[in-house]
């Protein structure tokens, strides 16, 4: 499966430190968006603006379907915080083929 969870920024530290520990392999981007959150207002050079795209860590792992439970277990632990809005979302889809470059392995193999 890949698992695609959007989160808080300040909370992949410790999804990454405590949780994942090395044993998932897993890429990170920079990812702006808008969900239940209350816009924030800034003012740059006296003018203020409302910004309703936030910043966000979009996390993307690919795991064999034993791990997934695991591995959602890990990050809804550290970014679960009740009453709080715009904690993210986590998306679980399947994945058609997997190839390991180096060494053409395929499928969960390939996963690892």
């Amino acid at each position: 499966k890949l698992i695609i969870a959007v989160i808080q920024p300040e909370e992949l530290p410790a999804i990454k430190k405590n949780y994942l520990r090395g044993e998932y392999k897993f890429t990170v981007s920079n990812a702006k968006g808008q969900g239940k959150e209350i816009p924030v207002q800034e003012v740059y050079r006296g003018i203020s603006y409302e910004i309703s795209l936030l910043k966000k860590v979009r996390l993307e792992i690919a795991v064999n379907n034993k791990y997934v439970d695991a591995v959602i277990e890990a990050i809804t632990t550290v970014a679960k915080k009740d009453g709080d809005k715009g904690r993210g979302k986590i998306f679980i889809l399947p994945i058609e083929e997997c190839i390991r470059i180096r060494t053409g392995e395929t499928g969960s193999d390939a996963i690892g």
